[in-house]
């Protein structure tokens, strides 16, 4: 017998699911986005949004939902896009049949992206269609068209990306030096962007500076000011120890500027990354103006290398001016202080010997209390004071600071070996490059390549050495520089404690008993007090 074959015709809209004789308005939203929030793009993003609404209500057969929209988002990836994330839930649950937008590159310009979201909204009956380029998601021919020009806009990013890259290291070369102003205290952009101290906030950033080399640590400065009320950077109620640690050791408050301290790793991503070497950095001297003078942050610099190097003997508990600076004259060690009767009338703090307590073999060394430490300070100070003739200790001290202090041949050393690691990587960089290119014996490149790595690891070794030096050098001539201006501006016999002169003038004290206590000054005297 003869086959028979009877064709049934679809009568349900395969991507719609209504059927195929019955009207139904399609859901439809528009998509508008400008990559920056410029005046000019202003305009731009108003008019998509006025058309698509416009064109949609146009429409008979079409029923307008919203115009989704971003405001200077980047199109690089979708993570922060509020606007579209909102619109593709919108469309999963069932309230969009239809969306209109520009073109693909105002979709996404990540290929991975876009393909995925079409996908996705095709699966749960959303089309798609981008005016430009003429696309409907539906149609057969959709996908590939739009994984072509998804392409083509995600090329198009990364090298509007190396553009900007190479603008901001050519600025970088050039010594130009930008912020972000709204979270760094203590400048304002000024004309050609330029920048400005704004002296309201440069009077924090010296006190932040001042509290630290008074004994303060960040964690306690942190506290200080949050307890105070002022605000952070940020404009938070709360500082961190890690704000004021990063202020501290932030070389534009000298006047200097390390530029490309951080590099984007993928420019779709947006991901950064510390430099730890991996590309150039550019260190301009004196760009800007000041607000600390350089001498002081290198003390400060100095005081954090210090403190972080602390052991089971180390000097600094950051609890206050004294803990760093008392040793015990018995075992060595650091003076920490306590607290007695703390939840009472009666509390005092006391400062003593941090192995005083622990195993066999306790120090006898006594406790003592800050109001004892500070009047043998005075002792002492004046001591040192009727001593010695103040003009002639001063002058023999500028005598000795400019010649025991003088750094400038270990910084021409210094100089000559950064030139000495530029061409030993560029020398290893050319010898990796020419090897799977030319041929050649691999037991002469190695041994080439191994050569100029020893002389490129034998520079950098002297030269962090020389570096060591320069800033212990340095930070020495400048504890002595502040000796001598405090002694200059010291006209009389010091009647009370001063906080300031404790910090210029001491190096450390040694405590051996409650009568023998031994103030040594940074100038090398020693002062029984």
């Amino acid at each position: 017998m003869k086959k028979s074959v009877t064709v049934i015709p679809a009568t349900i809209l395969q991507y719609t699911s209504t059927p195929i004789n019955e009207f139904k308005k399609r859901r439809v939203a528009g998509y508008a986005r400008v990559s920056t929030d410029h005046e000019e793009q202003q305009s731009s993003y108003s008019a998509q949004v006025d058309y698509y609404t416009n064109y949609i209500n146009s429409r008979d057969d079409w029923k307008f939902i919203s115009v989704y929209t971003d405001d200077g988002i980047s199109a690089t990836s979708t993570a922060k896009r509020a606007g579209f994330n909102a619109m593709v839930e919108d469309s999963l649950a069932g309230k969009i049949d239809l969306i209109i937008t520009k073109s693909v590159s105002r979709f996404a310009r990540n290929t991975v992206d876009s393909l995925s979201t079409i996908r996705k909204l095709k699966e749960n009956g959303t089309e798609v269609f981008f005016e430009k380029e003429s696309i409907w998601t539906f149609d057969s021919k959709g996908e590939l068209l739009i994984t072509i020009m998804s392409s083509l806009a995600q090329e198009e990013s990364r090298s509007i990306s190396e553009n900007v890259t190479w603008g901001q290291r050519k600025r970088m070369q050039d010594g130009k030096v930008s912020l972000a102003y709204s979270r760094f205290l203590g400048y304002d952009k000024g004309e050609n962007g330029t920048l400005v101290v704004n002296e309201e906030e440069a009077k924090l950033v010296r006190f932040i500076f001042k509290m630290f080399i008074d004994g303060g640590t960040p964690y306690s400065i942190a506290k200080y000011l949050t307890n105070q009320g002022i605000l952070s950077p940020s404009g938070k109620q709360k500082w961190h120890a890690f704000t004021i640690q990063y202020m501290l050791t932030n070389e534009k408050y000298k006047g200097d500027a390390l530029l490309q301290k951080s590099y984007t790793v993928d420019f779709l991503t947006k991901k950064t990354k510390i430099n730890k070497g991996e590309i150039p950095q550019y260190y301009v001297e004196k760009s800007h103006p000041a607000i600390i003078e350089p001498i002081v942050f290198e003390l400060v610099q100095h005081e954090l290398s210090r403190r972080k190097g602390n052991t089971s003997q180390s000097r600094h508990s950051g609890t206050g001016l004294f803990s760093s600076r008392l040793k015990c004259g018995e075992c060595g060690s650091w003076y920490g202080s306590k607290i007695w009767h703390s939840n009472t009338k009666y509390r005092r703090i006391i400062y003593q010997c941090n192995h005083k307590s622990k195993g066999e073999g306790k120090c006898d060394t006594p406790h003592l209390y800050e109001d004892t430490i500070k009047q043998r300070f005075v002792l002492a100070v004046n001591k040192l004071f009727t001593n010695a003739d103040k003009d002639e200790v001063t002058a023999n001290l500028t005598i000795i600071k400019k010649s025991l202090f003088n750094t400038s041949s270990q910084e021409a050393e210094h100089t000559w070996l950064q030139s000495e690691l530029m061409v030993t990587t560029m020398l290893i960089q050319k010898c990796m490059n020419e090897n799977p290119c030319n041929a050649m014996k691999q037991g002469d490149y190695f041994q080439n390549y191994e050569d100029l790595v020893g002389r490129f690891n034998m520079a950098q070794t002297r030269l962090e050495a020389v570096a060591g030096q320069i800033s212990d050098t340095k930070a020495r001539g400048q504890s002595i520089g502040l000796f001598i201006a405090k002694l200059e501006k010291q006209e009389d016999l010091v009647t009370e404690f001063d906080s300031h002169l404790w910090c210029s003038l001491v190096d450390y004290v040694t405590v051996f008993s409650e009568k023998d206590i031994l103030f040594v000054f940074k100038d090398g005297s020693e002062i029984k007090a």
